[in-house]
């Protein structure tokens, strides 16, 4: 690991963008259901930040999917399986979940807010969007 803040922190005005951020409150997005689940996603132009609340008993069927994702938990914790293996997740567990591998997520007596990290921007979530 280097100590050189520049090799991180790029200030090279020729690299400088003209966009603009965007703001959100995520807690304040209107959530999306799906299967029992509340999403609320942040949606980037090449990157999908998605908020997944699971309340205890709920179920993430076994799927797979184009875009690559990471999955860490806030709160709680769920029984999460990729390619065949599975582990019990909790607070400060992360997996990374290549594209297209199998995997399914469940919860048991106690809920899990957790998030979603793809990339490119997940396709079947945009268009529950209507994106």
């Amino acid at each position: 690991m280097t100590d050189d803040a520049g090799a991180y922190f790029a200030n090279d005005p020729a690299s400088q963008s003209g966009a603009q951020g965007t703001w959100v409150n995520w807690n304040e997005l209107e959530p999306l259901a799906m299967l029992g689940l509340q999403f609320q996603p942040v949606v980037g132009e090449q990157l999908m930040v998605n908020f997944v609340r699971f309340p205890p008993h709920a179920e993430a069927p076994l799927h797979w999917h184009d875009e690559e994702q990471i999955a860490f938990v806030l709160e709680g914790e769920f029984e999460f399986t990729v390619g065949g293996e599975t582990r019990i997740l909790r607070r400060g567990d992360a997996v990374v979940i290549p594209p297209n591998v199998p995997h399914e997520a469940r919860t048991h007596e106690e809920g899990c807010l957790q998030v979603d990290v793809f990339h490119p921007p997940r396709q079947g979530i945009l268009e529950a969007m209507g994106r």
